[in-house]
């Protein structure tokens, strides 16, 4: 058996090639992953820095955490997919040569077994290889991590040979995980098709992928129907999240029925081109290769896209709400006083502060402000308490802080600048989509120093030069959005290069397969160049068709913003995002077609 495995993976290696690409990529991102997290969760912060600027370095340290946390999981998820990918697409090429080992008494636990075995021997060469690649990505990701200042500069991870077995344990798990439904698929076939193609091999939808698609289909349109009907915000948001999720997977697993059948829609435009109509006939008649293809890209475009254009929602719907809390009219970046053609003026200063809550610190910004200025030019008002009380040592409870279990009239020690005193809470804010706003102080014990603006709500007649609400609502979302994107442009980054090795994969596989057709195609007058040419305009079919689908799950999640108190204006659309997924598909899934075919017809004819 060991001896067959072998000899599999050696005849059939450009097979398996994108398999142990993804696997190496897995363990390497794994183990540099886990690298980075024990060494983050042992935060070295030097003696001589401010409290509050140890606080930033901490919650840096969280942050880097959280995303190493997520590109570990997403790593592990995109290897499986991949290899997962690749075994089922092999088992379908080896379908003849799994009727001849049982036409000659193998039994079915026999293939099942001799398929694992060869999944085991690929994850043992990804996970060795993976090992090299995850002191690339150390050091690489450390760089990444200082860069977006989420990790301080002194940061360091040293080796740590726990993490390096821990991943080649996962790697070697995933290719295994992958291959069992590959595996039992093998033990399923019969001995007649050693000598003709069953009705399973011309199959692409098995009753359990039939199952997975519909059910999370259907999910997926109750999900979008509750998110409608909520006309909740936030609760359009987090459905959104399990929406991208669900409905990549639906699409994913119904490839092989979907994908032809929109597949017709690109077709229309250049119908009766000769070379048009071949593309297209592979794109309807071909159904793995086209849904082995278009897989990676739907769930691509529907996670990265819905995902960006999720939170992108969010931080446009800060500024939309923002918009509609400030009466003011113009905002300017320094402090404005009352004089003519001004009404009001509310003068905020953001200074650092510690707040403490018996045993627990908290540190932190406050805003310094005048009660009933602020009040003539915001309408949000405290859910508890008054801020006309915020005089003296007192201390008022902004949004961001207001889910934290403070109580009105409890009495709190904070640090402001060198001084330390006792303040009382006298309100409680709401919470809103913004959390920059923790807590709110009287102008009195303000130290020096801090970041002014002025919110200045105009008398009649009145001008100043400063942004408008409207525009100073829009940095302020903007500003949240730019806190996100670089997690975002991560996670990005690593989910393209899992995305490209498995369509690149795919293309290799599918055109291993067609070696025939070609040889056909040249003997039936078409030359070698308009071959090559079929197989780049199909697989750009392909790219539309996925990228297309990927963008209905995208659209799908953001249903639910559209369905919000806010309604269109707080939906953001990454039309640029989706733009440079599409360009980058078309290069890279256009290149692999164009260079595998031109490879597959190197050849002359008679030599075959």
């Amino acid at each position: 058996m060991l001896r067959l495995s072998v000899g599999a993976l050696r005849t059939r290696w450009q097979l398996f090639a994108g398999a142990v690409v993804a696997v190496a990529l897995g363990v390497g991102l794994v183990q540099s992953g886990l690298q980075l997290l024990a060494a983050t969760d042992r935060p070295v912060v030097p003696s001589g820095l401010s409290a509050y600027q140890r606080a930033q370095v901490r919650e840096g340290y969280v942050g880097a955490a959280t995303l190493l946390g997520m590109s570990v999981m997403l790593a592990a998820f995109l290897s499986v997919f991949i290899v997962s990918t690749t075994f089922g697409f092999i088992t379908v090429q080896r379908r003849r040569e799994f009727g001849l080992l049982r036409l000659v008494g193998a039994q079915r636990w026999y293939l099942c077994l001799m398929v694992v075995t060869e999944a085991g021997l690929l994850g043992v060469i990804g996970s060795v290889l993976g090992v090299l690649v995850g002191l690339l990505a150390t050091v690489a990701q450390s760089r990444l991590l200082v860069q977006l200042k989420m990790l301080p500069p002194w940061f360091d991870a040293p080796w740590d040979q726990g993490a390096m077995w821990a991943a080649m344990i996962i790697g070697v798990g995933t290719a295994l995980a992958g291959a069992l439904t590959a595996a039992w698929r093998a033990s399923r076939v019969n001995a007649l098709e050693a000598i003709v193609e069953g009705r399973a091999a011309r199959r692409a939808m098995t009753p359990w992928r039939w199952f997975w698609g519909l059910s999370a289909a259907a999910g997926t349109l109750l999900l979008v129907i509750v998110a409608q009907a909520a006309r909740d915000l936030v609760a359009g948001l987090m459905i959104g999240l399990v929406v991208m999720i669900s409905g990549s997977v639906a699409l994913s697993q119904l490839s092989p029925v979907v994908v032809p059948f929109v597949g017709r829609i690109p077709a229309v435009v250049v119908r009766g081109n000769l070379i048009a109509d071949l593309a297209r006939a592979g794109v309807l008649h071909a159904v793995r290769r086209s849904a082995a293809t278009a897989a990676p890209l739907i769930v691509l475009v529907g996670l990265v896209v819905g995902m960006w254009g999720t939170f992108g929602s969010l931080a446009k719907a800060v500024g939309v709400e923002q918009e509609r809390l400030v009466t003011a009219d113009v905002v300017v970046d320094h402090a404005v006083g009352n004089g003519p053609g001004i009404a009001v003026s509310s003068v905020q200063t953001v200074v650092p502060i510690a707040v403490t809550r018996g045993r627990k610190t908290v540190y932190s910004e406050a805003v310094g402000i005048d009660p009933v200025a602020y009040q003539q030019t915001h309408k949000l008002r405290p859910r508890k308490g008054s801020l006309d009380r915020l005089t003296g040592n007192t201390i008022a409870i902004g949004p961001g802080m207001a889910a934290e279990g403070y109580k009105l009239g409890s009495t709190l020690k904070v640090a402001l600048g060198n001084r330390k005193v006792e303040v009382r809470v006298v309100a409680i804010m709401p919470e809103t989509l913004d959390v920059s706003e923790n807590f709110f102080v009287p102008r009195a014990l303000l130290p020096a120093g801090g970041r002014t603006e002025s919110l200045v709500k105009l008398a009649p007649g009145g001008s100043l030069e400063g942004q408008s609400v409207k525009q100073w609502a829009a940095a302020r979302g903007e500003a949240q959005q730019r806190s996100n994107a670089d997690l975002f442009a991560a996670l990005m980054g690593l989910a393209g290069i899992f995305t490209a090795v498995a369509v690149v994969n795919a293309v290799v596989m599918s055109t291993a397969d067609r070696r025939q057709e070609f040889t056909l195609s040249r003997l039936a007058g078409l030359t070698r160049a308009q071959v090559v040419t079929v197989a780049v305009v199909e697989s750009g079919t392909v790219v539309v068709v996925g990228v297309l689908l990927g963008a209905l799950v995208a659209g799908a999640a953001l249903a639910g913003v559209a369905a919000g108190p806010y309604g269109l204006a707080a939906v953001a659309i990454p039309w640029r995002l989706l733009g440079l997924i599409f360009g980058a598909a078309l290069i890279v899934v256009g290149g692999a077609a164009a260079i595998t075919a031109a490879r597959a017809t190197s050849r002359r004819l008679g030599t075959y």
